[in-house]
């Protein structure tokens, strides 16, 4: 019997296009959890160059990894750095509307 082999999903493989890239950072902001953004910075991190972003962010590379693994959350100020160099911005809209 011979032997299947296989690899990691990995997200950074599918994150071909900036409407790609732009969908999967709206999914994972909405989800509310700080881990999870990082983790999928990380990933648009890897699609695009992770050495660039370090270039553009003034942090080094294994920082990044570290930050944007998804293992914990990462300071705001990291946040805002790396979300800033790869051309995003935040924006803000009520949960749901009173009245």
């Amino acid at each position: 019997m011979s032997k299947i082999k296989t690899r990691p999903f990995d997200a950074s493989n599918y994150l071909n296009d900036e409407a790609d890239i732009a969908a999967y950072l709206q999914v994972a902001m909405e989800d509310g959890d700080p881990a999870l953004l990082a983790a999928a910075l990380g990933d648009i991190a890897r699609a695009r160059g992770m050495t660039q972003l370090a270039r553009d962010t003034g942090l080094s590379r294994e920082s990044l990894y570290k930050s944007l693994s998804g293992e914990r959350a990462p300071s705001s100020d990291t946040l805002f750095k790396v979300i800033h160099a790869m051309g995003f911005k935040l924006t803000v809209e009520p949960l749901s509307t009173h009245g």
